[in-house]
């Protein structure tokens, strides 16, 4: 799959996008926001059709460091990717060996679905974390239905018209698949890439052009998760019509919102 930027504000050095990266993760690992705590989460940002940026595996995302961030290549994922079946072994072998540097950390496992997911159209920078509200749901039978609908406007202009649910799957090469076909039936039905990806009883994904849309829609979906949980308390929630969504989807005063923004 091809990447192409998408707009002037794309262009970044290999070291704007390291510390597009860092500000990124320190972002969604504030500890007041509940998204990450420890080691949890990653983040990456792609420097080009070649290579991109992504936390080493361990690293606390709050307290992230320069050291803390690895270069990795798409080729070298790729190689994982072509493999049918591969042991533990196998996929940490292949995790070093997609380093640029060779003295650099181990990449995070995740390393996997990021390669996949930088390369979509218009996609530079990802967050991944475990947001409380948002894994309440993940974690409940109303996944689905919280995934598939929406219950208010500035969800539909942060984290689009629908995100991807995926079910349960162990971390690593078998989850990083799923994603692949979830992610491409979505690009099927709707032409545009997702700008959430919900992981049942594991946590979220955001996608975006810019480093700011990534955190924008973490937090939006994490405002959402919580006014979803609140209003199913109360009997509900009441979720927005399919009319009503294509309508804020599809406005141009929000479209110019979304540009103002840097979504």
């Amino acid at each position: 799959m091809e990447s192409k930027d998408q707009s002037e504000g794309m262009k970044m050095t290999r070291h704007e996008v390291k510390q597009a990266v860092l500000a990124l993760s320190h972002a969604v690992g504030r500890e007041d926001r509940g998204l990450a705590i420890l080691g949890e989460g990653n983040t990456s940002g792609r420097i080009d059709d070649t290579s991109f940026w992504i936390k080493a595996s361990g690293g606390n995302l709050g307290t992230l460091s320069d050291a803390g961030v690895v270069e990795c290549t798409f080729s070298g994922i790729a190689h994982l990717l072509d493999k049918e079946a591969a042991t533990d072994h196998e996929v940490e072998d292949g995790l070093f060996a997609s380093r640029v540097d060779p003295s650099s950390k181990k990449p995070s496992v995740e390393a996997i679905f990021h390669a996949i997911l930088l390369l979509l159209p218009g996609i530079r920078f990802i967050a991944h974390a475990h947001p409380i509200a948002t894994n309440q749901i993940l974690s409940s039978p109303l996944a689905e239905k919280f995934a598939t609908h929406r219950i208010f406007p500035d969800e539909i202009v942060v984290c689009g018209p629908e995100s991807v649910l995926v079910p349960y799957c162990d971390p690593g090469l078998t989850l990083a698949r799923a994603i692949q076909i979830k992610t491409e039936m979505f690009l099927e039905d709707h032409g545009i890439p997702p700008r959430i990806i919900l992981l049942k009883n594991h946590g979220a994904i955001a996608l975006g052009p810019t480093p700011q849309s990534a955190e924008a829609a973490m937090l939006m979906l994490e405002k959402a998760a919580k006014i979803f949980v609140g209003a199913a308390s109360l009997g509900g929630p009441i979720l927005m019509a399919p009319e009503d969504i294509r309508r804020i989807a599809n406005r141009i005063d929000e479209h110019y919102r979304q540009k103002e923004l840097n979504l």
